[in-house]
């Protein structure tokens, strides 16, 4: 569990690059772990998400998860509407139930 005031390591996207494609070649995750002082467990979520998960993460590692609002057209908002639309239907026909 994290300290209060605890600072955490950053690491930028061509050395996490690097490490998942060392990873996609088969090297040991303990290994990359102690050649390059990285927490095991940092290695390991590297390898769930980027390796076994890549179809997740289309745009390579890091900041290429939810699309920016910036980013967004106007089709995708209508689609998002559409979708909330369906749930609350889904959500009161659930409620009526009770």
């Amino acid at each position: 569990m994290a300290k209060k005031g605890q600072r955490f390591a950053k690491y930028d996207n061509t050395f996490i690059q690097g490490i998942v494609n060392e990873l996609k070649e088969g090297i040991p995750v303990a290994r990359l772990s102690n050649e390059n002082n990285i927490p095991l467990h940092t290695v390991k979520t590297w390898k769930r998400k980027f390796v076994n998960h890549p179809e997740l993460y289309p745009n390579g590692c890091i900041g290429s998860g939810r699309p920016k609002e910036k980013d967004l057209t106007k089709e995708d908002y209508k689609e998002r509407y559409e979708i909330l639309k369906k749930y609350w239907a889904f959500l009161k026909v659930q409620r009526e139930r009770k």
